[in-house]
């Protein structure tokens, strides 16, 4: 696949309007303007590829040259790095118990992980500090307020839109007094299970990554935590966390196990494991979606059936959009899905829900890019309502979504989009 065809741009935003909330929980507790707002796109998306590439190493598992590419990025301005050069003092003070090493901020960056120099496979933001008087002690965080690119965050918005539509105590979750058990197959850079766990104090994340590759570079070159890092065993890779990964990311890591394994092998080894959400993301180096993952007949949608909560289990994924080929399945007004997208969906509807009470699936399309999220909803059902009921619900539960998590963006704008019914 080629950057183009990895997000399926469209056209670009001229201009987009940037929501200004707080934080509910994490690192980030002030209130920040969207930096991942599709505006700021400009700053990454380069077509003259003028970023430099800060590291690069050889895949096995059929990525080739995996290598992250960084680009300057125009915010946090500053003018407020002094604010989060005082939050990293007082996290070390309060960690350590004792007062006396300051931190220096020594600028922001875009980081793009890609493959053999023409797949841009996912994008973050990545804050690099250092002690002041180690000016060679560098460390990398990133962002965990901030995806970049829309279709994770339609992917966030619907599923748990539809989490919360099917009864699911959100705001317990939120606040850290229930768990929420995620499951993310597909890792990348990593921003999707760092934003939910930041957002969502009680979320416990387990995610899956095939490349060993994919999972050496989102840690050291893009900012994702080392101690979520999960050994073969089922054991943390590092048994304690260093002094500035605690000052860094306290009350996060804890909660995101990343483990190098195929989505099929690690779903029938922890049969134990009940998910209430499941994110799939999990394309090849070839720009395509593994037909095991979606065979309604597979061992591994079988024991994905297993796996997913029963009364409100929810399972979101990324799919390409075929609404651009000729031949185009326009049965269902509102959006128009291509039969590659209905062909998924109906695979997952046999396979999950098919013997299940409820059971509800449908499409959103996601604004700006050639993308669509596919949610199987075990706790929804459509109950003979039509298409335009069903997106007013969930329009006016996304609201409550908002509402509880209050995040950097609205869960509203990628309701409000097409839907489709399948």
């Amino acid at each position: 696949m080629n950057s183009i065809q990895r997000f399926s741009l469209t056209r670009r935003l001229s201009s987009v309007e940037s929501y200004l909330r707080h934080l509910c929980g994490g690192a980030f507790r002030v209130g920040v303007k969207d930096e991942g707002d599709w505006f700021y796109s400009q700053e990454w998306w380069d077509p003259h590829e003028r970023g430099h590439t800060v590291s690069q190493s050889s895949s096995s598992r059929g990525n080739g040259l995996v290598s992250v590419v960084a680009h300057p990025s125009s915010l946090p301005s500053r003018e407020s790095w002094a604010e989060t050069e005082g939050w990293l003092d007082n996290r070390y003070m309060e960690i350590m118990g004792r007062d006396g090493e300051k931190f220096k901020i020594l600028g922001y960056q875009w980081r793009s992980l890609r493959f053999n120099d023409d797949t841009r496979q996912s994008t973050v933001k990545v804050m690099a500090a250092c002690r002041a008087l180690q000016p060679s002690s560098i460390f990398y965080m990133q962002h965990p307020h901030c995806l970049a690119v829309p279709y994770l965050k339609s992917m966030v918005s619907v599923g748990l839109t539809s989490l919360a539509a099917s009864k699911y105590d959100m705001t317990n979750a939120a606040i850290g007094k229930k768990q929420m058990r995620i499951l993310c197959v597909g890792h990348g850079g990593g921003s999707l299970p760092l934003f939910l766990a930041n957002h969502i104090l009680g979320a416990v994340v387990d995610i899956v990554e095939i490349d060993p590759v994919v999972i050496s570079e989102s840690v050291r070159a893009m900012g994702f935590p080392a101690f979520s890092v999960m050994t073969a065993t089922g054991k943390r890779a590092l048994p304690t966390p260093d002094i500035i990964d605690q000052v860094m990311w306290r009350g996060i890591h804890e909660r995101l196990f990343l483990y190098e394994s195929e989505a099929k092998e690690f779903i029938l080894n922890n049969q134990n494991n009940s998910y209430d959400i499941i994110f799939m993301d999990a394309y090849d180096g070839a720009d395509i979606f593994p037909h095991s993952l979606w065979d309604s007949n597979s061992l591994f949608v079988k024991a994905l059936s297993e796996r997913l909560h029963h009364e409100h289990g929810t399972l979101v994924v990324n799919l390409h959009s075929d609404a651009d080929i000729s031949d185009l399945d326009r049965s269902n007004e509102g959006v128009t899905t291509g039969k590659y997208v209905r062909k998924v969906g109906k695979a997952y509807k046999k396979g999950l829900i098919e013997n299940e009470r409820n059971g509800l699936v449908f499409a959103c399309e996601v604004p700006w890019l050639c993308n669509v999220s596919l949610v199987v909803s075990r706790g929804m059902s459509s109950d003979g309502r039509r298409r335009d009921q069903i997106k007013t619900s969930l329009m006016k539960t996304s609201l409550q979504v908002d509402k509880i998590l209050r995040l950097p963006f609205s869960c509203l704008d990628y309701l409000k989009t097409g839907l489709a019914i399948i």
